[in-house]
């Protein structure tokens, strides 16, 4: 049998030829001297983290987008388990499920991975918080998930939980960090406690400017976790990477985000899932587009309809008239933005009916709805989180691993 070393060499090698749809594009223009180093995620850099795996029975925090190259996490590593001495025991799998497809807040059962027939453990079904029982047999727990940046995403809710879990049972958890798409700013109000549910669990904005290894190093270092226990955490960082590099997904984070523009939009436009407004879901141009039956201006129309990923979208069957933001009437800088949620607000003809409950969960506050009901300008509400926003700030720079 081929020493630990040679095959991990030899894997490498293959790798490194494999995995050139994981590399990033810069937009910065750089002068032809200067050498770009290709970004690697933490998932590429085997040679880091297998020794961490060596001996050791483990479980995975995976999705869709746990992949190293083309090939999924779960399938390179059952590959190197017994030559690298670790047993894969389970999976664990957050919202949307193992392979993404799930509706948004569909409940994702447990299961079997029909590829290698490891058991698959939900951690958006019956519990969101993973037992004791269910990690009885596990000696480390590996998280790598892409993340969009957006408090409201509950990848990082679940990363929150198992990190709790882990803790509470002496476990270690590695992350494998991967860029964040919408890391290269900070904005939005801060989450008030008052207001924690599954779609913000920590006291920070909208667009946090974080991965998800520096908001793990950021939920330890703050005790964020019940009683302010601390995660054994270890994080494996993405190489050649800052927070000014812009990353282009390879792969879908979630059903309703198909490209870099509903992305890049999602911060924004994710509040509209609070109203009674619809942002495309049912379309193909989810969270680019935003409309309601009643919208004044008849420019613009889309009709949701069941799908893939929305099964039962807003206003199904409802011609909706509103705004197309993929045109360059609406190309939008990259930042966080009101002007579309208080001009559909302020034009809709039932504005006791406009805002539902979930508002203030993904807001972090109930300021914000009481702000564009009481007529506030986009600036006007800007400033009022300004001084809190400093604050994140600066308690941010402590547990960044790349520059800003």
């Amino acid at each position: 049998m081929k020493s630990y070393k040679f095959f991990l060499l030899s894997w490498l090698f293959l790798l490194s030829n494999s995995c050139t749809n994981s590399q990033t594009r810069q937009d910065t223009v750089l002068e032809e001297s200067e050498k770009v180093e290709a970004l690697k995620v933490g998932a590429e850099q085997l040679e880091k983290y297998l020794p961490l795996l060596k001996g050791k029975k483990i479980a995975l925090v995976v999705n869709q987008t746990s992949t190293i190259g083309n090939t999924h996490l779960v399938d390179s590593l059952v590959g190197l388990s017994e030559s690298a001495s670790f047993s894969i025991e389970k999976i664990f799998a957050p919202e949307h499920g193992f392979r993404g497809t799930a509706d948004a807040g569909e409940k994702v059962k447990d299961g079997k991975d029909t590829k290698t027939g490891l058991p698959i453990i939900s951690l958006y079904g019956k519990n969101k918080k993973l037992s004791k029982e269910q990690l009885s047999d596990i000696q480390l727990v590996v998280f790598d998930i892409q993340d969009v940046g957006a408090r409201f995403y509950t990848y990082i809710s679940s990363m929150h939980y198992v990190m709790e879990a882990c803790a509470e049972s002496n476990i270690p958890v590695l992350i494998l960090d991967r860029p964040n798409p919408n890391g290269y700013y900070v904005d939005g109000p801060i989450l008030e406690l008052s207001e924690k549910s599954f779609v913000g669990m920590h006291p920070i904005p909208i667009v946090h400017g974080c991965t998800v290894g520096e908001l793990a190093k950021m939920i330890n270092g703050e005790n964020w976790l019940k009683n302010e226990i601390q995660t054994d955490l270890t994080v494996i960082p993405v190489a050649n990477y800052t927070h000014q590099t812009r990353y282009s997904l390879p792969v879908k984070p979630s059903p309703n985000l198909p490209n870099d523009w509903s992305i890049s939009l999602y911060p924004s436009l994710c509040l509209f899932e609070g109203t009674n407004v619809s942002i495309g879901r049912g379309t193909d141009k989810q969270f680019q587009v935003i409309g309601h039956p009643t919208y004044p201006t008849k420019e613009f129309s889309f009709t949701p309809k069941s799908m893939e990923g929305a099964k039962y979208p807003k206003h199904k069957g409802k011609a909706c008239y509103g705004k197309d933001l993929t045109t360059k009437k609406f190309a939008y800088s990259h930042e966080f933005f009101l002007t579309e949620l208080i001009d559909f607000y302020q034009k809709s003809t039932s504005k006791k009916d406009f805002f539902i409950p979930f508002f203030t969960n993904l807001a972090g506050t109930k300021k914000l709805q009481q702000q564009i009901e009481a007529g506030k300008t986009e600036a006007e509400i800007r400033e009022s989180w300004q001084a809190d926003l400093q604050k994140y700030k600066a308690m941010r720079e402590k547990y960044l691993l790349y520059n800003d």
